[in-house]
């Protein structure tokens, strides 16, 4: 205030409460306006031309584009609170979803001027803006303090969405789209194995890994070869791993006829889910020994006062109390394994990875997005939920 009681002429000026909004708004306007939001291709396996969205989608689409774009602008200068935090996300998860529509009609259209051999790409603009889309949508739900229910229900309308304008064919001018048309039989079969792969390796991982996790906590003399031989195996590129491991198994399958007959080989599964637990036990026992050894000897003499037995101790107090630490490391090592599984193709155990390294063999870029998108897709929610189950373990053990 002045001396007159008139209030500064600064204090009513706006103030930007939102400082990551505007930069996502910014990087998808210049991505949109000045990089390809679709690629036209002569076929799947030549380079293209990138359109911009600009001149790609048809004028309604890019004036619906720039009016989300300024409500997002508008809402970082509105102070803040829930009503708006959630405004912000609902409209960043309307622009995920309306950038593939926009892109499959895009190529719609664009296709139907040009030779019949043709084909239709995303190109590097519709991934910058569909990706500072995601980020917008996640950093104004965590700004919202939105709980797990809003976070469930949020993923489920973006994946219902998303289906139902597959069903109606809103995809099916893309060449990723064709590329799973063609492959439809083989698509799920290579889902369902790049999961088995991925639980079987972790549930060997987890049996192995938490034991060897407790070992030095118990003898602390154990420590340090442990920790050694794991950290030596983390250090061995995965490539690599899964090559040295052909020769011994195929070795010991051609000297055991049961565990060929078994399917236990040099190539296959089985390197492969041995490579993936190898890789896992590191992150699996650091975070049972930071766990386990983080639990308060308070609580653990309480439990033993009470008339506890050692495993009732682990079972009851130790485990429970541990459990946040020991999801933070799950989710790491499971978002690892589903990567490595992918490279598992190169050594006959199929999954994901097939389509893959098909697609970097005959230079078809849809092609390997068709293996890649799926696998950090499985990522991503192993990981959601995982994160929502360690959030809500605090609130349990304080209940």
């Amino acid at each position: 205030m002045t001396a007159d009681g008139a209030a500064e002429p600064w204090a009513a000026a706006p103030r930007l409460h939102n400082r990551v909004l505007p930069v996502l708004v910014l990087l998808a306007t210049a991505a949109a306006t000045a990089m390809g939001f679709v690629v036209i291709a002569p076929n799947r396996l030549l380079p293209g031309v990138g359109v911009p969205l600009w001149q790609a989608a048809a004028a309604p689409a890019t004036a619906g584009f720039a009016a989300a774009a300024a409500l997002l602008l508008t809402l970082c200068w509105v102070r803040p609170r829930g009503a708006v935090h959630y405004g912000a996300a609902a409209v960043a998860g309307a622009v995920l979803l309306a950038a593939p529509a926009v892109a499959g009609a895009s190529a719609a259209q664009l296709l139907g001027s040009a030779p019949p051999a043709s084909v239709a790409s995303l190109a590097g603009g519709f991934w910058v803006v569909g990706g500072c889309a995601a980020l917008a949508a996640i950093d104004s739900l965590q700004r919202a303090q939105a709980g797990a229910a809003v976070q469930l229900v949020t993923a489920a309308v973006l994946a219902g969405g998303f289906l139902a304008l597959s069903r109606i064919g809103a995809f099916d001018a893309l060449s990723l789209s064709r590329e799973y048309a063609a492959r439809h039989d083989l698509f799920g079969a290579a889902v369902l194995r790049h999961a088995e792969l991925v639980a079987a390796a972790l549930g060997a991982a987890v049996a192995i890994g938490v034991p060897l996790g407790l070992a030095p906590l118990r003898r602390k003399r154990f420590e340090a070869p442990l920790f050694a031989v794991l950290n030596l195996l983390q250090t061995v590129p995965s490539i690599a791993l899964f090559g040295l491991l052909i020769a011994p198994l195929s070795g010991l399958a051609d000297a055991v006829p049961a565990l060929r007959a078994a399917g236990i080989g040099g190539v296959g599964p089985a390197p492969a889910i041995i490579a993936l637990v190898l890789y896992a036990l590191l992150p699996i026992a650091r975070n049972t020994v930071a766990g386990i050894g983080g639990v308060s000897p308070a609580a653990i003499e309480a439990a033993r006062g009470m008339g506890m037995t050692g495993r009732q101790v682990f079972w009851r107090v130790e485990t429970p109390l541990a459990l946040p630490v020991l999801l933070a490391g799950l989710r790491i090592v499971v978002v690892q394994t589903v990567g490595l599984a992918v490279v598992a193709a190169l050594i006959g155990a199929g999954g994901l990875g097939s389509f893959v390294f098909e697609g970097l063999g005959q230079y078809a870029t849809d092609l390997v997005l068709l293996g890649a998108l799926p696998a950090i897709l499985m990522a991503l929610g192993a990981d959601f939920v995982l994160r929502l189950a360690a959030r809500a373990m605090p609130r349990r053990g304080a209940a």
